[in-house]
């Protein structure tokens, strides 16, 4: 069965110094690393999904406007994907294994058609990278373990602000999901 790369928050404003809400170094330290794991899974035929935040700009009743200040807000460039990643996207993005989507939640299928996507492709297999590894990272592992996919994490292309939380986050990822978390792909 195929697999699906799926890409979280990998944006200027999760990662870039001028970020809104940047995981900083950590984060700029996968860049290259990351776009060459999908790189990698796009050439051996996964499909990759780019699961990219999206808020709006005067949307109060997210609970994330509680928590956070405004970031990946619709419209502006902080949404764009951060260093190599958007050179991918860019050549790869009129592919038909190649999809955007958007989400208002930290999981990639809280109130997306992630699911179905994956399903109609019959893929049970999900392979994550990104940031933040403790919060966007972990809420779609949880989601995919609890819709019966098999679960890879590929560690060096996934990264925290704090190296603790990111540590207990492919921990649990490991122990309580399941998942394979492996330096390189499966």
């Amino acid at each position: 069965m195929p697999k699906a790369l799926i890409s979280i928050d990998y944006t200027i404003d999760f990662v870039a110094d001028e970020g809104k809400l940047t995981a900083g170094l950590p984060a700029q330290a996968i860049s290259e690393r990351i776009c060459q794991v999908t790189r990698e899974a796009f050439q051996r035929g996964d499909y990759i999904f780019f699961a990219v935040d999206g808020h709006e700009v005067e949307d109060s009743f997210h609970p994330e406007s509680k928590l956070f200040p405004p970031h990946n807000l619709m419209g502006t460039s902080g949404r764009h994907l951060y260093g190599p990643l958007a050179g991918f996207f860019e050549e790869t993005k009129e592919n038909n294994r190649v999809f955007w989507m958007d989400k208002r939640h930290y999981s990639a299928f809280s109130g997306t058609d992630l699911d179905i996507r994956l399903r109609e492709r019959r893929v049970d297999t999900v392979i994550l990278t990104g940031v933040l590894t403790d919060i966007c990272v972990l809420h779609t592992a949880i989601d995919a373990y609890n819709l019966g996919y098999q679960i890879e994490v590929i560690s060096s292309a996934v990264a925290s602000i704090e190296q603790t939380q990111h540590a207990f986050a492919l921990n649990h990822m490991t122990d309580v999901l399941g998942a394979t978390v492996s330096e390189d792909l499966l």
